[in-house]
């Protein structure tokens, strides 16, 4: 089997001939360890602050080659997602850079503030006027839908990657997007709406599958292995909102979107961080073939979880990202055996870290990790 073919079998349940590993995302520490230059790939605040500045193509010439190199180089890696090879905005777009107002911190002409946080490598929105200030209505996503087709250029990363490694590869593709926990207005305020307007939350969740279905043509790539959806749907502790409410408000919609997806692709991928065995059967009903991000501090183990659903859930996952950041090499390699055990009998599973290998990996427990993995895939 080459590492597509062992991908898809693993992800529908069938017999691999050895255990695939695959990684949600690699922060640019790992990877510039790896390729021994400085890199744009998962340097979030960099992409930005090049964007701003109009360096739109730099970006993009680093995102292709030094993702393809990485993975050439690690050579363990069978299953790709388009977290290194992000959109981009088109060839031809004018940035409007905020203005600088502190050290990593802007201000944009809507008043938002954007604060960088260096050492975990994040970039984000801290301060936003705009939002909550907006009472929604049902009158507000009466559509109808207008998705508007993406200049090609947006996707160049993505379909270079997908050209360059997907040939033997399994390569995820994006899709239009995922309509399930909906939150008009940001998450607390939409979090309220669940409960005082669930009317509302139907009605806009109604419209983004709409316009999320026009858009998979342009989205979902060619030559791709399958499709990645993603959404942070619980904490810790549990769902963000009951069983109930989730069946009743969020389950149809998603459903419909797996559905319309699996009209172009056979195969889905969720991720999903935090406690959501509450959810499990319903990602299962909703078409979900495959689930990622294991997230060990919430109970999500895996020998527990492929008990629970390995007969209709293929799982990818095993290594906790708090072992890869603060453990050692041998608390890493106790893990992947571990997981390995855990995971891999009776198929559907693939081996991986329970997020991505995020900033401040130390990378002795990275190589750590593939040393050890690829001294046991072929014993499970």
């Amino acid at each position: 089997m080459d590492s597509k073919q062992r991908v898809t079998a693993a992800i529908a349940r069938r017999t691999v001939d050895r255990v695939p590993l695959g990684f949600y995302a690699v922060d640019h520490d790992t990877v510039e360890k790896v390729l021994g230059r400085p890199t744009y790939v998962r340097n979030k605040i960099a992409i930005q602050v090049a964007l701003w500045e109009g360096r739109r193509d730099e970006v993009a010439d680093s995102l292709k080659e030094d993702t393809v190199e990485f993975y050439r180089k690690i050579d363990c890696a069978d299953l790709i997602l388009p977290k290194e090879a992000c959109l981009l905005p088109p060839k031809d777009y004018q940035p409007d850079p905020p203005k600088k107002i502190a050290e990593h911190q802007w201000e944009d002409r809507q008043g938002r503030i954007f604060q960088a946080v260096p050492h975990v490598n994040e970039i984000g929105v801290v301060h936003d006027p705009t939002r909550g200030a907006k009472t929604y209505t049902e009158a507000d996503f009466a559509g109808p839908a207008e998705a508007v087709e993406p200049d090609a250029s947006a996707f160049e990363v993505l379909d270079y990657v997908i050209e360059h490694l997907g040939r033997d590869r399994y390569v995820c593709s994006v899709s239009g997007g995922i309509t399930a926990m909906t939150l008009p207005g940001g998450t607390e305020h939409g979090l309220m709406m669940y409960a005082l307007q669930p009317e509302v939350i139907h009605a806009a969740n109604r419209l983004s599958v709409a316009e999320q279905n026009q858009m998979d043509r342009w989205y979902i790539r060619p030559r791709c292995g399958g499709v990645l959806m993603e959404e942070d749907m619980a904490g810790t502790n549990g769902p963000l909102i009951s069983p109930a409410m989730f069946r009743d408000m969020c389950l149809p919609y998603l459903k419909e979107r797996i559905e319309h997806v699996k009209q172009t692709v056979d195969q889905v991928v969720l991720h999903c961080c935090g406690h959501t065995i509450p959810l499990m059967d319903m990602f299962i009903e909703a078409g979900v073939d495959c689930y990622q991000s294991l997230q060990t501090t919430a109970g999500m183990e895996v020998g527990t979880l492929k008990k629970l659903y390995g007969d209709r859930l293929a799982f990818w996952g095993g290594v906790g990202v708090e072992s890869l950041i603060a453990g050692t090499p041998d608390d890493v390699r106790r893990e992947v055996r571990l997981a390995m055990e855990r995971g891999a009998p009776g198929g559907g599973f693939i081996l991986g870290p329970s997020h991505s290998v995020a900033k401040n990996t130390r990378y002795e427990n990275f190589m750590a990790m593939l040393d050890e993995f690829v001294a046991l895939r072929d014993k499970f």
